[in-house]
């Protein structure tokens, strides 16, 4: 009989999506005793709890990132800590209808709002079936340990990680260093003379790789800084410049593209699914310090140049990165132009970087997840 297998995640931010599709992908392309079934848990619930929720979180972060400090800071104790509890204890009744119906034989969840929703059902007798809980940043959240002696399975990116669950009263046996969870086609050789082509990239330049933010357009003016400067200082580098969904952004990049007369060495993209083969003919990448990004960014061996992190989470994954020697962090006090200048005038700096890089990074994370959960169901 076929092992069961739901995955819930949350859309607040791309990288519990990306982590639940990774490890769906995975199960079902090398698992055939198991059946899979992938859930936005707040969007089951109440699709309108789900739009309001994400959109708020989107606009502060974007808009109002102090906020989200706080928001985020005081989640992690207190009495808002206690309401987040206490909310998703109430929508894990809704949760508890999917869950009688697929009856899987493991839960997991890339969310902290699912994995909160499953240990009240767990602990309510209302479920029986096992829990693996996916954390998607460098660094733990106290959301993520709710109701843990519940929890039959935590995953997480490092080893700080383990110390810290360890420290909270976890069970080491309980915990596994895999690493986020990546798409397979990160860390697999291309062809690197196509990419060149395709994007008519010159392959004897030095190739910096620009994430700008998608959606969110965090920093805006920083972030045009930032491309302004690389433009200027280093002629001969090239730039592949990736705005994602945000139009001005994208706008006056090709503003400041025309304005220096450097379309020929300098792409801009609004989206592409070659993330992959872009990061495997860079040389450095230039980003706000998401968990899957940087994750993607070190199975790729690119030393990284952080820019914008949402206050909270992306600058508790800054400071991991910074503390392990594999990113510098460009901060709102600091000359843009500077730490570039820096950076270019002491290349060994980079090079250290990139020596420091398999000390974090994991580029098996989605097997081994996959591999230690059907091992042992």
């Amino acid at each position: 009989m076929k092992k069961k297998i739901l995955i819930f995640y949350g859309a607040y931010g791309g990288g519990h999506l990306s982590a639940a599709k990774a490890i769906k992908n995975y199960l079902d392309n090398h698992y055939e005793d198991c059946e899979t079934l992938m859930i936005d848990c707040v969007e089951y619930i109440n699709k309108y709890i789900n739009k309001l929720s994400t959109t708020a979180y989107k606009e502060m972060a974007k808009k109002a990132p102090w906020m989200w400090k706080r928001i985020y800071s005081n989640s992690d104790h207190g009495a808002l800590a206690k309401i987040t509890t206490t909310s998703n204890k109430l929508m894990a009744r809704k949760l508890n209808n999917i869950l009688q119906e697929f009856e899987p034989d493991l839960v997991i969840s890339t969310h902290p709002f699912s994995n909160q929703m499953c240990t009240d059902l767990k602990k309510k007798n209302k479920i029986s079936c096992k829990i693996a809980t996916v954390l998607t940043d460098m660094a733990p959240h106290s959301q993520w340990l709710v109701d843990s002696e519940y929890i039959d399975y935590y995953f997480v990116a490092n080893q700080e990680m383990k110390v810290a669950l360890s420290d909270s009263g976890i069970a080491d046996f309980k915990i596994f260093v895999t690493g986020i969870p990546l798409s397979d086609r990160f860390g697999k050789v291309f062809d690197n003379e196509k990419t060149y082509r395709n994007f008519n990239l010159d392959p004897n330049k030095t190739t910096v790789l620009f994430f700008a933010g998608g959606e969110f357009g965090l920093g805006r003016k920083r972030t045009h800084l930032v491309f302004r400067a690389l433009i200027r200082l280093f002629k001969n580098f090239q730039i592949i410049a990736i705005s994602g969904k945000n139009k001005k952004m994208n706008e006056k990049f090709h503003s400041l593209v025309d304005l220096y007369g450097v379309s020929d060495r300098v792409r801009i993209l609004d989206y592409t699914d070659k993330v992959p083969e872009l990061m495997s003919i860079s040389n450095i990448v230039i980003t706000k310090p998401g968990g899957l990004t940087t994750s993607e960014s070190l199975v790729s061996n690119l030393p990284i140049v952080i820019i914008n992190p949402i206050p909270g989470q992306e600058e508790e994954n800054a400071e991991f990165l910074v503390r392990n020697g594999v990113a510098v962090w460009i901060k709102k006090e600091d000359n843009i132009a500077r730490v570039l200048k820096n950076l270019y005038r002491h290349p060994e700096k980079i090079d250290e970087m990139r020596n420091n890089i398999p000390n974090l990074a994991k580029p098996d994370s989605t097997k081994n997840i996959c591999d230690i959960l059907m091992n042992t169901l």
